[in-house]
């Protein structure tokens, strides 16, 4: 089994354990950073030790490969079918005027943007998983792209997003490619997780040189 395949629980058990929640066999994010959690595997502790987390902090988003097992005691708040895309070419340098770096002091305009855009589940402290870079326009921040789950040779980009009267040059493919770049020159392979249903955006990535890996399926777990 790959890494990729539970790729929150890797995360959160080597390069990212201090954004960790929970024990055992399974673990979640910071409520603050991101709502994923996994488990190791499927057997009964493991899925003892996941509904344990549900129970603790009310719910989660489960992100991995086919389709996960689920405790008894939990319910399903949603399910959405994806699929994970991977790049093992080194993208193209692209343009980096203009672009700049995001922290703790875009935090509010980072979530701004998020809210409007529905890049996926971002939160007030999501820019804690780093590697965000931006585009602003006279002071408003209108593009933004970044990093997610982080495991040994693995980078996911994530939050990539465009307000909605900037949308048609570009910006989404320049942010990404320059956030794969970089990956790449660290030594990593970039890859990502996408809704099945939104082709727009999987052309866009396999026009960036992503390829498919595998299906993966997202499910919000919560208290049963």
């Amino acid at each position: 089994m790959s890494v990729l395949d539970r790729m929150a629980y890797h995360a959160l058990t080597s390069r990212q354990a201090h954004l960790a929640q929970g024990s055992g066999l399974a673990r979640c994010y910071r409520s603050d950073v991101e709502p994923f959690g996994a488990c190791a595997n499927d057997g009964a502790e493991a899925l003892r030790d996941l509904a344990a987390l549900v129970d603790e902090f009310g719910s989660l988003v489960l992100l991995q490969a086919g389709k996960p097992k689920i405790p008894a005691s939990v319910a399903i708040a949603f399910e959405r079918e994806g699929l994970q895309m991977i790049n093992e070419e080194l993208p193209p340098a692209a343009d980096t005027t203009n672009v700049t770096e995001l922290n703790a002091s875009d935090a509010d305009d980072m979530l701004d943007l998020a809210n409007l855009t529905k890049p996926g589940p971002f939160l007030r402290n999501t820019y804690m998983l780093g590697g965000f870079i931006g585009l602003r326009v006279e002071g408003k921040l209108i593009a933004m792209a970044g990093e997610r789950f982080k495991v040994d040779g693995f980078t996911e980009i994530s939050g990539v997003c465009t307000h909605p009267d900037h949308r048609g040059r570009g910006l989404a493919a320049r942010l990404s490619t320059l956030v794969a770049h970089r990956i790449v020159v660290r030594g990593e392979t970039p890859m990502l997780h996408v809704i099945a249903s939104n082709t727009a955006a999987i052309k866009l990535y396999e026009n960036l040189g992503f390829r498919l890996r595998c299906p993966v399926t997202a499910i919000q777990l919560k208290r049963g």
